[in-house]
């Protein structure tokens, strides 16, 4: 190893043991690269004739590179020796495997904590290790076996020497964050462990008789508590006379709380079906605010009777377990409610399901009475777990009412499995999704009380609970996904722009449901933060890290460069390009050759600004284009031809053009094809390499001048100059004919039927062809007719070469019921007297336009 190769890595060691205070190796390292001390001759390999001991200037740089990099490590990364102890102490907590899931959830935020540190300062001096390493660049590779000029060399060294000072700090960080996130890895695994091990841990079973008294006692000793403290409470107040003076507050709350709680639903349907019925702007998102009051109002009417009863003395001023069980059980019931009038409502539209209004109305008590369930298992757990009862007590107390909620759940899975109210005819694939659902809730069902029955309390709750709260959930994003579709309702007036925004929100309200979901399911919330520390943290793409902040930048530059290119395109194409020379072709193509330098150069900006490093993917391309280029010929070969045409300009759009035996308007001119607008108004795709190889005729190109020729024959014997005469008369008299080069009128040939002459012209606009054709028609066959010119048609003669067979007379042995005339009387009898000599196919007409 040289020299200065072996100084760079003695001084990144010296750096990482004074980073985490190793004093001893510190010292050496320092020592060494200082080359004072003793410990250097055990340290550095003896300098030898090729490799010269350092000089005083070389040594005095050292010291100030790495005097540089010591402060930038200290300003990027204080408090090290903390994160060092903590390191070490999460480790340790680790490898012990007994430490309680409180020290490692506390361990794991810590390490989470430093870890986004380290994160955020990976990319320290980026800005000047891109330009250091742009320098080295600069000074390029020497030719192998060739000696370097000494001033380079020297200045190539200082470069290298700088770059990995530069590097160390950020090479720090990433090995600091390595740690991090393998240490949170490790706690997690072992939460996970523990999670798992609790979910598959068996207790006492509920079912054992001796379980069942202790449950009973416990119910008894908790109500016996509540009376006990609510009748104490109530005569101390009337002792000392506190109740006198808080009875008239507390039958305020009480009253108010009485009136919300059975009149409320009443008054908010009443005033929904106002909002419902009228026309207003706006009226969905009304209507579910409104809704809404079915929630808020029997809540205010909740905390006002627990406000009541604490103020007169019968639950306790603070907070207690049992007034918090009663509030989250009244709050339970009352979403529920609400949830379920939104999802089956009871007028005949069957609500946002479509379910029939028998089905419907089923599922909506189904629906009440599980969470009235629900609120019931609340209660009663409160209610046992404030005696300190034991895992077996509280067990055989919730098992009957778990076993009825089963019930109630098994039913609504049987409801839910019926097929909903078809509105188009033929079955849906949600109809399939419903009867999925349906049948898992039935199997839930059935597991989780059997769970709880052999002892798997734990396992039974995680089934169970989160299945329940799930139905809840997917209820709410159903209901806020309707209130999506009415709102967009009223604005859909066609069929492609409507649906799109609702369909976006929906998926956006989808993705905020996950992580929700994830946390019903058992997912912790560290769980979740882990999963955004990642997505910040991006993916591999080759030598270099994406992450989510790169590829908004990406998005964000591409965006604003193509808005920033169709600009452009529309500027020239309204407003520079029409002030110019270029015709409506050279113009488009302009137009369309901006756009695709403007979007190539987007593209490539945005690359380089996001920091996306293509050059590891240099083999992937190369394959790839050898696959373009045998599997994709066709489309390259197109796509070359399409910027053929756009700088050749062959055809442009708005010509005319006859390609392929199709006539039609050039209409647009893309990278991969053409197409043309044929007079029949329909649309014809062409591939531009068939332009490009193929024979096209572009009747407009240049100009729009052209000629006509009109064919014409009249009859044997009729004047020839007056028919020339005629044709010249009409073609002068035309407005789309020029009058230089004047029309012609030429006697082309004698034809087998008639005389032929052409009328040729010079028309101003060839597009108005077919329309003066029709009008130099029409004004010919009115002026032959003046004159009495007539035009022939084709006529074929009949030439018989024995027609004395005609008349020859029926034999006499054949007798016939009515006397013939003589000869045939029809062309099938005079076929049957006559041979194939004696018909004679004559295709000559008469002069005088007669058959003989």
């Amino acid at each position: 190893m040289s020299r200065i190769h072996a100084a760079k890595v003695f001084r990144i060691a010296a750096l990482i043991a004074l980073l985490f205070g190793q004093g001893a190796a510190a010292q050496v390292s320092l020592d060494g690269l200082l080359g004072g001390t003793a410990n250097t001759a055990k340290t550095d390999p003896p300098a030898s004739a090729a490799d010269p001991a350092p000089t005083p200037a070389e040594k005095a740089a050292e010291v100030v590179a790495l005097n540089d990099a010591q402060a930038a490590l200290a300003a990027a990364v204080p408090d090290l020796t903390d994160w060092e102890s903590r390191a070490a102490a999460a480790e340790a907590l680790v490898l012990s495997g007994t430490a309680s899931a409180l020290a490692l959830s506390r361990t794991r935020n810590t390490l989470f904590t430093w870890r986004d540190t380290f994160q955020s300062i990976g990319t320290l001096n980026a800005g000047r290790i891109s330009t250091v390493q742009a320098q080295i660049d600069a000074l390029g590779t020497p030719a192998e076996g060739a000696k370097e000029p000494a001033g380079i060399a020297g200045r190539r060294s200082e470069l290298e020497s700088e770059l990995a000072n530069l590097k160390a700090p950020a090479l720090l960080a990433k090995e600091a964050y390595a740690r991090a996130n393998g240490l949170i890895a490790e706690v997690d695994s072992q939460i996970r462990a523990r999670e798992g091990a609790r979910l598959i841990r068996r207790g006492p079973s509920p079912l054992n008789p001796t379980n069942w008294p202790d449950a009973i006692a416990a119910g008894r000793e908790s109500l016996g508590g509540v009376l006990a403290g609510a009748t104490a409470r109530l005569r101390s107040g009337v002792a000392t006379g506190r109740l006198i003076a808080s009875l008239p507050l507390g039958l305020v709350y009480l009253v108010s709380a009485l009136v919300l709680l059975v009149w409320s639903r009443r008054w908010v349907s009443f005033l929904q079906i106002r909002v419902e019925a009228s026309h207003a702007r706006g009226r969905a998102i009304w209507s579910f605010l409104v809704s809404l009051g079915q929630i808020a109002l029997p809540m205010l009417g909740l905390t006002g009777m627990i406000l009541g009863f604490r103020q007169i003395g019968i639950l306790a001023q603070d907070g207690d377990t049992f007034s918090s069980a009663i509030y989250t059980a009244g709050m339970v019931i009352i979403i529920a409610r609400w949830l379920n009038g939104q999802l089956f409502p009871k007028d005949a539209g069957g609500g946002p399901l479509s379910y029939p209004q028998d089905v419907v109305l089923q599922i909506r008590r189904t629906g009440v009475a599980l969470g009235v369930g629900l609120a019931a298992i609340v209660v009663v757990d409160a209610l046992v777990r404030g005696v300190t009862a034991s895992d077996a007590t509280i067990n055989a107390a919730i098992l009957p009412l778990q076993i009825v909620i089963a019930i109630v759940l098994y039913r609504m899975g049987r409801l839910l499995r019926q097929s909903p109210r078809q509105t188009s005819g033929s079955a849906s694939a949600t109809g399939r999704v419903r009867r999925i659902v349906g049948g898992v809730y039935m199997l839930i069902a059935i597991i989780a009380p059997i769970l709880s029955a052999l002892g798997f309390a734990a396992a039974s709750a995680a089934l169970f609970v989160p299945a329940v709260m799930t139905l809840s959930i997917i209820g709410v994003f159903i209901v806020l996904r309707k209130l999506v579709y009415d709102i967009y309702a009223p604005s859909t007036n066609t069929e492609d722009a409507g649906p799109l925004m609702p369909v976006v929100i929906g998926f956006a309200l989808f993705v905020v449901a996950m992580p929700v979901l994830a946390l019903v399911w058992g997912a912790r919330a560290a769980d979740l933060l882990e999963i955004w520390a990642r997505f910040r943290a991006g993916f591999q793409i080759g030598e270099t890290t994406i992450s989510p902040t790169d590829f908004l930048i990406f998005v964000m530059i591409f965006a604003s460069g193509y808005l920033a290119t169709r600009f452009l395109q529309g500027t020239l194409k309204a407003t520079v390009l029409p002030r110019t020379k270029l015709d409506l072709g050279g113009q488009n193509a302009v137009v369309a050759g901006v756009g695709y330098i403007g979007i190539i150069l987007a593209a490539l900006i945005a690359i380089t600004t996001a920091g996306i490093n293509l050059s590891s993917l240099a083999i992937v391309a190369g394959a790839l284009s050898v696959g373009i280029g045998f599997g994709l010929q066709t489309i390259v070969q197109n796509f070359v031809s399409g910027i053929i045409l756009l700088i050749e300009r062959p055809i442009g759009e708005g010509d005319m053009i006859e390609v392929n035996g199709q006539v039609g308007f050039v209409r647009d001119i893309s990278v991969r094809s053409t197409r043309i607008e044929t007079f029949d108004r329909t649309d014809v795709i062409i591939p531009n390499a068939d332009l490009v190889s193929g024979q096209v005729t572009n009747w407009t190109r240049g100009n729009l001048v052209g000629r006509l020729i009109l064919p014409v024959g009249v009859a044997y014997g009729s004047d020839v100059d007056e028919v020339r005469k005629i044709l010249l008369d009409v073609g002068e008299s035309h407005p789309m004919v020029l009058a230089d080069p004047g029309p012609q009128a030429l006697f082309m040939a004698f034809g087998a039927s008639s005389l032929d002459f052409e009328l040729r012209v010079i028309l101003r606009d060839v597009n108005w062809k077919i329309v003066a054709t029709n009008e130099m028609n029409t004004e010919i066959s009115r002026r032959f007719a003046a004159s009495g010119i007539e035009i022939p048609f084709a006529q074929t003669d009949i030439w018989l070469r024995n027609p004395e067979t005609l008349r020859t007379p029926p034999k006499p042995a054949r007798k016939r019921k009515e006397k013939s005339p003589a000869g045939p009387q029809t062309a099938k009898e005079a076929s049957a007297l006559m041979g194939s000599s004696d018909l004679h196919d004559d295709t000559d007409a008469d002069p005088d336009g007669e058959s003989t």
